[in-house]
This record gives C-alpha cells, sequence and structure tokens, in this order.
C-alpha cells in the first residue's frame, strides 16, 4: 500500500460546459480558456506536491471521451482515470474507492477551481488523516474544495452535492455514521468574476505562485474586475 493519492477533480474545458457562472462577464469561450489556465496550473501544483509528499497524483476526468483535450495538460507522471457514476457524489466516492483499491492509503480529493490551494493546506490535510477519518477544507460558499478521508466510505456523499450546504451535509453524514471529522480553515474558489477580487488579493499578498498560467490570461484579455489590481 501506498503512503497515499491526490486525485484532482476535473472537466473538460469545452465552452459551455465549464464556468459558466462566470458569464456574461466572461464569454464562453473565455470561460473555457480561463479553466484551462487554471486547470493546468492546479495539475502542474498537485504534481509537485505528491512529488514532495511522496504521495501518487492523479487527475479524474468528466466526460471521459473527451479526455484528449486534458492529457496535454496533466504532468508527466500523473495518472489519467476516468470519473464514473450518475452524478458528482457517486463520482467523488467512485475515485476514492478506486484509488484505495489500487492501493493508495490516506486518499485526497480536491477540486480544479482553488488555484492557490498551497503545499501548507496539502500537507495539513494529509497530516489530519493520522487521527481524523475525514478532513475538509471549506470554500466560502457553504462547499469545499479538498476532502481528505483514511478509508472509502461509499455513503458519505449520499447527498444533494453543489448547494450551499454542502459543507453542512457531508458533516452531518459523517457525524452519522460516527466518524471523527477534521475542518480546515476556509479559503477560496473561483465561481464568479467576483471571486476574482480573492485572486488579486492573494496576488499582492503573494500567495498565488502557482497561477502563472491563470493570471497570466486574466493579464492578458482584461478580465480583472473594476479596480482590480491585475
Amino acid at each position: 500500500m501506498s503512503r497515499g493519492s491526490i486525485i484532482v477533480f476535473a472537466k473538460v474545458p469545452e465552452p459551455g460546459r465549464v464556468k459558466t457562472r462566470l458569464q456574461p462577464v466572461f464569454s464562453a469561450e473565455q470561460s473555457a480558456e480561463f479553466y484551462a489556465a487554471m486547470l493546468a496550473d492546479v495539475l502542474e501544483a498537485t504534481a509537485g506536491f505528491a512529488s514532495e509528499l511522496g504521495l501518487g497524483a492523479d487527475v479524474a476526468i468528466h466526460p471521459w471521451e473527451l479526455r484528449g483535450r486534458i492529457l496535454p495538460l496533466a504532468p508527466a507522471g500523473m495518472r489519467i482515470v476516468p470519473q464514473r457514476g450518475e452524478n458528482l457524489a457517486a463520482r467523488m466516492a467512485w475515485a476514492i474507492c478506486e484509488a484505495a483499491a489500487s492501493g493508495a492509503g490516506r486518499v485526497l480529493l480536491r477540486g480544479s477551481d482553488s488555484p492557490t490551494l498551497d503545499l501548507a493546506a496539502i500537507r495539513d490535510a494529509f497530516d489530519a488523516l493520522e487521527v481524523a477519518d475525514l478532513v475538509l477544507r471549506p470554500d466560502r460558499d457553504g462547499g469545499y474544495g479538498l476532502v481528505g478521508v483514511r478509508d472509502p466510505i461509499p455513503s458519505l456523499f449520499d447527498h444533494a452535492m453543489s448547494t450551499g450546504s454542502v459543507l453542512a451535509d457531508t458533516l452531518a453524514n459523517a457525524n452519522a455514521l460516527g466518524l471523527h471529522s477534521r475542518v480546515l480553515s476556509p479559503d477560496f474558489d473561483i465561481d464568479v468574476a467576483a471571486d476574482l477580487l480573492d485572486l488579486a488579493a492573494a496576488r499582492l499578498a503573494g500567495r498565488a505562485g502557482g497561477c502563472r498560467r491563470t493570471l497570466a490570461y486574466l493579464d492578458r484579455n482584461g478580465l480583472w474586475p473594476d479596480g482590480c489590481a491585475g
């Protein structure tokens, strides 16, 4: 059994499929291009974190039949796997079970829209699983951008996803299952144009070093919100 694994959950960056809540500030094409830049940063950073911590690194792709559009973004050595299941909850549960069945110990599953998630956060989450069954790193909208488990918990995500109560619902399920949960310090993800203010603040604070493609895309296309330091 390996020490553990980090899995990036990713969508194929097609217009109309990704970051639709950035519209109409972004066009559909810009939303897809922005997501592709952000995903490339996330994959590169995650591969580096995995190497630093001695973990495996996977990217789980949806839809699988369009994986050829993500393959060029994946760093060498990152395993490419499909997302399987009829909805997000099922796909998350399957990805964790598949990683565990492949020999991973602790499993971290991260989203692809939190580009400032750093090595310290990944290390904290992984270390927390020494004593916790479940670790979550909240977003500011009631969800979470990182979830870690010590063992697969198939029923953990048996609730509605992509709502403002996802964090609370997951914790409620964990409590009902008698699990020990740990909630880490919150961070932001990028879903709507206003979230770019958080990214600009992270840049000014020196916390966006792993976002070079993301920042360059916004700079090049003038897509920062008004009054935002790009």
